[in-house]
């Protein structure tokens, strides 16, 4: 018996010199998850201080993607920058509030609102993040 392989695909975009877009389609999980950790992993390291996450087109997430991200944040975070998801996906929506991930994501409906997001915690000084929005957290890694 063989399985297909797992949708997955990858497409980056540099929005500004700051700003870095990852969109990932299909499926993230263990299979999947170490080109994302590497992709995301080289766009923090060239010193992006903005990443986005498009995540609209995710149909399935599994811990090790979880993990891919936290890890994400964590990296973002420590170079005094912000990172965003965008999700739409119902069922990848509910993975994050189970897992009480969505109080520490800042998680918004799409892409733009997302680049937003980015945007605006590039232009505050460093401290506490502005809920005002209802988004979530990008305060500091977990």
């Amino acid at each position: 018996m063989s399985f297909a392989s797992p949708s997955f695909q990858l497409d980056e975009q540099a929005i500004d010199d700051d700003t870095h877009l990852i969109a990932v389609r299909g499926e993230v999980h263990v299979s999947t998850a170490p080109e994302f950790s590497d992709r995301l992993n080289d766009a923090i390291a060239t010193g992006k201080t903005g990443v986005v996450i498009d995540m609209t087109d995710v149909a399935f997430i599994d811990s090790t993607g979880l993990s891919v991200l936290l890890n994400a944040l964590r990296r973002v975070t420590r170079q005094q920058g912000t990172l965003a998801l965008a999700v739409s996906n119902p069922t990848v929506l509910r993975l994050f509030e189970i897992t009480r991930l969505d109080s520490t994501f800042d998680i918004l409906p799409d892409r733009e609102a997302a680049i937003a997001r980015v945007k605006r915690g590039q232009a505050e000084p460093a401290g506490p993040s502005d809920q005002a929005d209802g988004a979530g957290s990008s305060a500091g890694a977990p």
